[in-house]
């Protein structure tokens, strides 16, 4: 684990996902499972620039190359793509964004930090098809659809600071 990424006070997942040591019940990165399991709650509760800034700050601690890194990159990706969509109505953005979102995501296990990877590029590719299919999904996290509380959106305006 490396130090800059431990943070003693995030909470096990629901299951054993990549990323989770149960044998000795800590994340390898708990700062990347804080801003992954808040990041999923604000894109869940369509606070895609939230979200988009979660993943961005932690993306960050890792360098080129890494899993951590590409999975980071490709959320910061899938969260500004429904941004451009949603928020502008700018589909051809969105296709952009997504076919990029696929190509750092490809590769990174399917239940990466308690997030549904498969889930999340089987909706990129059918929006690539289909941009409404984007309507009404949600990034699964530890097999829910968690959506955001007070305590999200208060993490992600710290990262302005």
């Amino acid at each position: 684990m490396d130090e800059h990424t431990r943070d003693d006070s995030v909470p096990p997942p629901d299951g054993s996902p990549t990323g989770w040591d149960p044998t000795t019940r800590t994340w390898e990165h708990a700062t990347l499972r804080r801003a992954t399991a808040t990041g999923v709650r604000l894109y869940n509760d369509g606070a895609f620039h939230e979200s988009h800034d979660c993943f961005e700050a932690e993306w960050y601690n890792y360098g080129r190359g890494t899993t951590e890194s590409a999975f980071a990159h490709g959320m910061v990706q899938v969260a500004a793509g429904a941004y451009k969509h949603f928020d502008f109505e700018n589909d051809d953005g969105m296709a952009s964004l997504f076919e990029t979102a696929l190509q750092y995501l490809h590769g990174v296990p399917n239940d990466y930090y308690g997030v549904d990877v498969l889930d999340v590029r089987t909706a990129l590719t059918n929006a690539l098809a289909n941009p409404t299919a984007l309507d009404g999904w949600r990034i699964p996290l530890d097999g829910a659809h968690p959506r955001a509380t007070s305590v999200d959106y208060e993490y992600a305006e710290s990262l302005d600071e």
